[in-house]
């Protein structure tokens, strides 16, 4: 595949090769990539990352509880039908007038390659997967309403999210690419805040990510910070002129880095020391 490299991160989402190479391999496949990683790694951003690094559109279905497949290919709106019948003012002979296409079906129908985001599959009914893997298959899907069947004009990039609350059907996972997003190391962090701050004084990021891998460290914290929360911590204490000294010693705004009340109890009445725990090798 000679033109096999096309996704190579963006100026504001750093990928791992490892993760641009299984995102061009979902699109030299035509695959939907499922993306899974703990919160926070940067699931949901990929796709508006891939989005910008191939100039294209996305496109957002955000799953839950309630979500059935056939919502993200049409609805027929019935409702207005019947109140166009009822006050005459419109013609509602053609029921095309009342089928609106959901997310997937947008994609296909749109008149260039767009990306698709599927986010948070896993939040979805069981039988969700599976109710999409004809369409995904085919790239395309009927209306009965209307006798019609709506084919992909251009075969999109879909991004599959899953948060692993429930496990996925093998028929579904035999369709996708798979790419599980590892926490970053200390170093790919260090490179990540240098993206959201490129002047931010040495000194402030360094005490800043050691403060915040400390936290990670501690095995009773029921909710770990995630990068989105370093990145919220450092603009506070930027805002605020906090003192380099004072970051790892103070655990200054502790509440943008810990989102659980018994974790933030813990750490702000001193029932833990960070200090002593060991540091990443990176950091020393």
């Amino acid at each position: 595949m000679q033109n096999f490299e096309q996704y190579c991160g963006t100026g504001d989402y750093i990928a791992s090769r490892a993760l641009q190479n299984d995102v061009n391999v979902a699109i030299a496949l035509g695959r939907p990539l499922l993306i899974k990683g703990e919160p926070g790694t940067g699931k949901t951003l990929l796709a508006s990352s891939i989005s910008e690094g191939l100039e294209t559109d996305l496109l957002v279905w955000t799953i839950k509880s309630t979500t059935k497949a056939q919502d993200g290919l049409y609805i027929y709106d019935t409702v207005q039908r019947l109140n166009d019948a009822r006050f005459g003012d419109h013609d509602i002979s053609d029921i095309k007038h009342y089928i609106k296409h959901g997310k997937l079906g947008q994609a296909f129908t749109s008149p260039k390659r767009v990306v698709l985001l599927i986010d948070e599959i896993d939040k979805a009914d069981i039988e969700f997967p599976n109710d999409l893997l004809t369409e995904l298959d085919e790239m395309k899907f009927y209306i009965p309403e209307t006798a019609e069947t709506v084919s992909a004009r251009h075969r999109p990039v879909i991004i599959i999210t899953s948060n692993a609350e429930k496990e996925l059907p093998d028929a579904f996972l035999r369709r996708c690419v798979f790419h599980y997003i590892q926490f970053p190391d200390a170093a790919f962090m260090n490179d990540i805040v240098k993206v959201h701050f490129p002047n931010l004084e040495e000194k402030i990021m360094k005490e800043a990510v050691e403060a915040f891998f400390s936290l990670r460290e501690l095995d009773n914290l029921r909710k770990k910070p995630s990068t989105s929360e370093l990145i919220d911590w450092i603009k506070v204490l930027v805002a605020s002129g906090t003192r380099p000294k004072d970051i790892g010693r103070e655990l200054p705004f502790l509440g943008a880095l810990l989102k659980n009340e018994q974790d933030y109890h813990q750490v702000a009445n001193g029932e833990t020391d960070t200090r002593s725990i060991r540091r990443p090798s990176f950091l020393r």
